[in-house]
């Protein structure tokens, strides 16, 4: 076991474990969307869970560093914040609001992140960026709205992790970027049909068991 420091305070674990699941571990919350506890590698997509290390020349996500002993870490600088800022505005800047009437408010991560880093849902000056298609139904039994998708993996990711035959991966590129379905549309031999692994996972709703809006 190794000692280091978050914040002023002393946390013992073991060396070479994540810093960011350590400290979610550990009730020292860093703003994140796409880490799973668990996973081997974090893909450090949301560009969220900056903190700052004693010896490093800037920020660094924590999803991707190992603990070592003796390190020292500050999670709430002015650095750390800015960046935060900027990545949660970049989220907002292609997320259609309508929190009245999706499944995931009062529970959305990007309201708590909202809150958290003092942002609000509607930031003035930020140019919208919205995706033509509002809703998905090609899938049989999920539909999809790539205008509430924070594009976090999550769902590709446990997807990936409980089939054989993943059914769900990245397509199109930049601004454009969206999750697709792909493998058979028979009922019959679909594991979505009981699985909804990737609807459970979704930090924003942005996947939904069909009719369930």
């Amino acid at each position: 076991m190794i000692r280091f420091t978050v914040d002023n305070r002393e946390i013992e674990t073991r060396e070479g474990d994540n810093l960011l699941q350590t400290c979610l571990d550990n009730n020292i919350y860093i703003p994140n969307l796409c880490h799973i506890k668990g996973m081997e590698r974090s893909p450090a997509s949301c560009r969220l869970c900056f903190v700052e290390i004693e010896g490093e020349e800037k920020p660094l996500p924590s999803c991707t560093i190992e603990v070592k002993e003796g390190m020292v870490v500050t999670t709430d600088t002015q650095a750390v914040r800015q960046l935060q800022t900027s990545a949660l505005r970049l989220l907002l800047s292609v997320h259609h609001l309508e929190c009245r009437h999706c499944p995931a408010n009062k529970k959305c991560e990007l309201q708590k992140l909202a809150k958290i880093l003092k942002v609000g849902l509607k930031p003035k000056q930020l140019e919208k960026h919205l995706k033509e298609i509002e809703v998905d139904e090609t899938h049989p039994c999920l539909d999809y709205y790539p205008n509430r998708c924070v594009l976090c993996g999550k769902c590709v990711y446990i997807c990936n992790e409980k089939h054989v035959q993943p059914l769900l991966t990245f397509a199109k590129r930049g601004l454009d970027t969206v999750i697709s379905f792909y493998g058979s549309k028979d009922l019959s031999i679909l594991p979505c049909v009981e699985c909804h692994a990737c609807v459970e996972i979704c930090p924003v709703s942005a996947i939904i068991l069909k009719n369930k809006h």
